[in-house]
Formats: structure tokens, sequence, C-alpha cells
């Protein structure tokens, strides 16, 4: 007996140590899972407008962004000290003339810079499956979930049918005398869960439908000259502020006059670069669109002077909203520092622009819930002197009491600030 005490005892014992490795090895998952989403979230939340984990994008890539950098920290000095180390380092100088652009600088903990940075050199791209047609567009499976609903829908009426066909034969069988069942087209029972149902699923679509009135997203028009902003803005590197200057001095972008194509339309009278496509695969001819310029302008460009009245492009508009909505683009590109991409999307990748974003409200609420405020600092000088009346936040930042403050903390989702 004290010998299977014993051996009971250093069983129980082996059991413990075997329930505490599996939770040791469950609780260490679940941190490395954790760790990873929320690199995923922060990359998301903070970085995906200007760069992709595994290809160059507005900016570069993130994936291996700590090998390519002279050291590995420099990649968590240059998130928070962007303006600093621009007009000092030789490696962030080469990135703005590699890129044109500069990168938005941010207030991140060092923890969440190493979380993003994580995440993008263990990103392995989603496996993407072909559809139908050899086109890329995102597969819908509400149809094949509305049929099979439908299905069981039935399935469950015939088997109600079935069990009171059953019923009846076992009362029969047992002298029970019952009325005739009602047809289930007669039942009321049916025909109320019937109508509840139309109900819904029709006042799902109408809602959803007015909801989505004049919005345009995706819309792509054809305009009168075949304008893309990837030979320009991409391949050519054209700032976006040199044709649409009013976006960082007034509420409108503005569209270019005649007179800002033909700064460098004098001089290029050829198209020479890569074949250009439209949507539909056909190829566009670039000189002769350049020649439609000409037209416009009245330029003629073998004597080199305007010989004949000239008149405007008679532009297309695509990003429409509505009157009653007030949206200031200096306020969002020179004072809230945003790329032009947060709204537009790689708008340096369309050949013919379209409405990238759904200009909705709840998608402008929801950006001001996730944009960072760059607070002026007296101490360094960096940071933006708009933010100065909210002093207290840049205080509370510096005291630890919070990490950083959203556009929404100050008055962002104010109905206001929008409608008035």
């Amino acid at each position: 007996m004290p010998y299977v005490a014993k051996r009971m005892s250093l069983n129980r014992k082996i059991s413990d140590i075997f329930r505490s490795s599996l939770l040791l090895v469950a609780l260490i998952s679940l941190s490395y899972t954790s760790v990873a989403a929320d690199g995923e979230a922060l990359f998301k939340a903070n970085c995906a407008n200007c760069h992709k984990p595994d290809e160059d994008y507005t900016g570069p890539m993130l994936k291996g962004a700590r090998k390519r950098a002279p050291s590995p920290d420099w990649a968590y000095k240059w998130v928070n000290n962007v303006n600093a180390m621009l007009e000092t380092d030789a490696y962030a100088k080469s990135l703005l003339a590699k890129y044109g652009s500069k990168m938005t600088q941010f207030n991140l903990p060092q923890e969440e810079i190493k979380a993003i940075l994580d995440y993008a050199d263990d990103y392995v791209p989603p496996v993407k499956e072909a559809a139908a047609g050899g086109g890329g567009a995102k597969e819908d499976n509400s149809l094949l979930f509305g049929i099979l609903t439908l299905i069981l829908a039935i399935i469950a009426l015939i088997l109600v049918q079935v069990n009171s066909s059953l019923r009846k034969l076992s009362d029969e069988k047992e002298g029970v005398l019952r009325a005739e069942p009602v047809p289930f087209y007669r039942n009321k029972t049916y025909l109320m869960a019937g109508i509840l149902v139309l109900f819904c699923v029709g006042g799902y679509y109408t809602i959803n439908a007015a909801i989505g009135l004049g919005r345009q997203q995706n819309y792509q028009p054809e305009q009168p000259i075949y304008y893309s902003h990837k030979v320009h803005a991409g391949t050519n590197q054209i700032s976006c502020l040199y044709c649409h200057g009013g976006a960082q001095d007034s509420k409108h972008a503005n569209i270019p006059s005649v007179n800002v194509c033909m700064n460098c339309h004098k001089a290029i009278k050829e198209y020479k670069g890569d074949p250009i496509y439209k949507e539909d695969g056909m190829q566009v001819n670039g000189t002769a669109e350049i020649q439609k310029l000409y037209e416009y302008a009245g330029w003629n460009p073998n004597t080199k002077t305007y010989d004949k009245p000239g008149k405007p492009i008679e532009w297309v508009k695509i990003h429409s909203l509505p009157d009653h909505v007030y949206f200031n683009h200096s306020q969002h590109v020179k004072v809230g520092k945003q790329q032009c991409q947060t709204c537009h999307g790689p708008i340096q990748e369309m050949p013919e622009v379209y409405q990238f974003s759904d200009l909705s409200m709840g998608w402008c609420i929801n950006c001001h819930r996730e944009s960072k405020v760059n607070f002026y600092n007296k101490e360094t000088g960096e940071g933006n002197k708009f933010y100065s009346i909210y002093e207290k936040f840049h205080n509370d930042i510096k005291e630890g009491k919070l990490d950083s403050v959203t556009v929404e903390k100050i008055g962002g989702t104010e109905c206001q600030k929008c409608h008035y």
C-alpha cells in the first residue's frame, strides 16, 4: 500500500507539471499573438496611409527598415524627430529626395514602434485567389448565403408539414378525431412571419440605399483630356501642390488652369514614357492628348506662340460633398499635416482618377478619432503652433498622463465643426 500511495503521488506531481507546462505554453502563445495583433493594429492606424509592409508606396516599405538604416535604433529616433533629423541626418535627407514628401512626425513609445516594425518584418502577404474571368475583385458571398438561407427555410417548412401529416396519421390510427390542418399558405402564423421577414429585408435595403444617396465611391468619369496621375505624380514625381496649390492655402484644392499645364508642356510636346492603358484595356496616345491641351490653350507648337483664343478645360468634377458640409483643405494639409493619399488613396498610382473613399460622415469621424495631433513644443521648436491653445494636452503628454491626443479630443467630432 505505501508503494501504491507513493506511486500515485508521483503520478500526480507529473500530471501537475504537465498541466503547468501546457498553461505556460498557452500564455506565451497568447502573449505573442497579442503583440503581433497590436503591431498590425498600430500599423493600420498610423502607417497604412503612406507605407506598405512589403513594397514601396508613398514612403518606403517597412519590412527590413531597421537593416537598411544606418543603425538599428535609427528608426526609433526618426519616427518622433522627423523635422530635426531632416536638417542634419544624411539618410533622412536621402529618403526625402527619393520619395518627394516629408513623413508625418509622431509621438509613439519605442515599444509601439518596435511592434510595428516587427509586424512588417514578419509580414506575409495573403494568398489571393484568382477571381472568375481573371479579375481581381473581392469575392462576395452574400448571394450564396442568401440562397442557403432560403433553402434551409424551405426545408424547415417541409419538415413542419411532414410533422403535421405524421401526427394526422398517428391520430387516425389511435381513433382520435382532429380538424383538418390549415394549409400553410392560409396559416396566419406563416403569413405573419413571411410579412415580417419581407419587411425587415426590404427595410434593410431601403435604409442602405437611402444612406448611400449622393455617394460616389469608385466614380471615374471620362475627362476631356486623358490625364494620368500615375505619369505625373508617380513616374515624374511632380508634387501635388504644384498643380493644386490651394490645398495648403485655402478651402479648395482647385483644379489647375491651362497655364499651369503649359508651364511644362511648352517644352514637352511628345509622350515617350511607358504605354498608358485605359480601364477597358485600350491604349492611350499620350502625344495626341498633349495636342488636345494645345487646342485648349491656343498654343501653336511650331511657331511657339499663342495664335488663337484659348478656353478652359471642362474637367468633370469627381469629389463632391453635400452643400451642408464644410471642408477646408488647408486645415487638413497645412495644419493637420495630412498627406493627399489619406483621402484620395494611392493617387500616384492612378492612370485616371477615381473617388477612392466614400467620404461619408462616419468615414470622416473615424479618421478624427484616430489622427493624432502634433502639438508645438516650445523647448524644441517642433510641432504646430496652431494647436498652442490646447497647451494643457501637451503638458499632460509631458507628464505622462496621456500618450497622445487625437483630433476627437480637440473638438474634431463636434457637429458644428463641419455643419454650421
